[in-house]
């Protein structure tokens, strides 16, 4: 049973059965994969066989492509069925909805900018792979550079004192990489490929930068460990280091003429399907505090007749409704449209991630100790709500380059 009531009396038979479909995927699969792997060491996860069944099954169903146009194999969903798709996927797992997201973030950029050789390399294998042997990454973050790689348009983002750290010179027809990407890259020590946002021209500041895309086999490649953090246990992340690493010259997806409008593009994509997740992970701790609060009795009494349990859970009710109204909002209209209005992806990412880690904190306190227990889901929820505060650009700085939109 999917536990809101949808709205949107539009909604088609099929969008229900997508819904439906996803959500008991979500429920029968990624759910239970995500709590069991929550116990393990980061090098365990990567090494359980539990793990790499789940992504297989995802890249089964096909939500691995859920970006990507059906003229080359991809899920075909519209705007309104991709949020439904990641609210579900993260209502089950935050962690595996984001892994199986950014796996496609190569085949995704390369279909915006396709070539034969692009086609046939790239984004085809990518959507006919169905046991998850060919998994992206987006390699963006890095040691010196976070969020700040996220501010396009504002006057920070051109200051020449300032630029990313892995580079990125042309030699005849291929391109050099050199540098290091953060522990912080989703699927980082896992993917074959990664979407690898570079520094082309550092006398343009973070704004000379390119977008390549780089097969992680080649010689002068090299890992960090797994990254070993508080919540979403489940999605691996980790270092990439370039040593002087030979790609071909049409890899390079995007130059520093037009990085702007494109970093643009990946941050209003990706603050967009931050939002529709963090929707999932409240909602998923919200049903579980509302079944607990009608079974556990304290005061001679279920805890949902006390008025202030009551008061708790219409509060945190009323969040979650207006999170998916506004996410949805921004991610149709931004998913619609080039170029993007910004400012909605992240007012998205950072009111759904702050109402995630709200609901999620507030079902903790139902529980009461029992929340504190592992033996509950709901304590995790609450992990994996935290790293939403940072992860995908850190909210308190996302805000500024939202309010430079206004």
């Amino acid at each position: 049973m999917i536990g809101y009531k949808e709205l949107n009396i539009e909604l088609t038979d099929e969008q229900n059965a997508i819904k439906e479909e996803t959500h008991r995927f979500a429920k029968e699969v990624l759910r239970p994969a995500s709590i069991e792997l929550d116990k393990k060491a980061p090098d365990d996860v990567i090494k359980s066989k539990l793990f790499w069944d789940t992504m297989k099954k995802g890249y089964d169903l096909g939500y691995h492509t859920i970006f990507i146009p059906d003229t080359y194999g991809g899920l075909a969903t519209d705007p309104l069925e991709t949020h439904i798709v990641l609210e579900e996927l993260a209502w089950g797992s935050v962690d595996f909805a984001i892994g199986l997201g950014v796996s496609c973030f190569p085949a995704f950029f390369a279909s915006m900018v396709p070539s034969e050789r692009l086609i046939d390399e790239i984004i085809k294998p990518f959507c006919q792979c169905k046991d998850a042997s060919i998994i992206g990454c987006w390699g963006i973050t890095e040691p010196e550079h976070g969020t700040d790689t996220l501010c396009p348009y504002t006057p920070q983002f051109t200051d020449p004192t300032i630029s990313g750290q892995v580079t990125a010179r042309l030699d005849g027809d291929e391109w050099v990489i050199e540098g290091q990407k953060s522990a912080w890259v989703s699927n980082g020590t896992i993917a074959t490929q990664t979407l690898a946002y570079l520094t082309i021209d550092p006398s343009k500041g973070m704004s000379g930068g390119g977008i390549c895309i780089i097969p992680l086999d080649l010689p002068g490649v090299r890992r960090g460990k797994p990254l070993n953090k508080m919540g979403q246990r489940a999605l691996n992340q980790g270092e990439i280091f370039f040593d002087q690493v030979r790609v071909p010259k049409e890899y390079m997806l995007v130059d520093e003429e037009s990085y702007d409008s494109m970093l643009d593009i990946t941050l209003s994509t990706a603050n967009a399907g931050m939002g529709a997740m963090f929707v999932g992970v409240a909602r998923a701790a919200y049903e579980e505090a509302l079944a607990y609060s009608k079974q556990r009795i304290q005061g001679g009494k279920p805890l949902f007749e006390h008025q202030m349990i009551k008061h708790k859970l219409f509060n945190m009710f009323m969040k979650i409704e207006a999170a998916r109204a506004l996410s949805r909002s921004a991610m149709i209209y931004n998913y619609n449209n080039t170029p993007p209005m910004i400012e909605y992806s992240i007012a998205s990412k950072v009111f759904c991630t702050n109402v995630s880690l709200e609901v999620t904190s507030e079902a903790i306190q139902i529980f009461g100790g029992n929340g504190l227990s592992c033996e509950y889901p709901v304590e995790k929820f609450f992990r994996d709500a935290r790293a939403g505060l940072i992860e995908d650009g850190a909210n308190d700085s996302l805000m500024i380059t939202g309010a430079h939109h206004l």
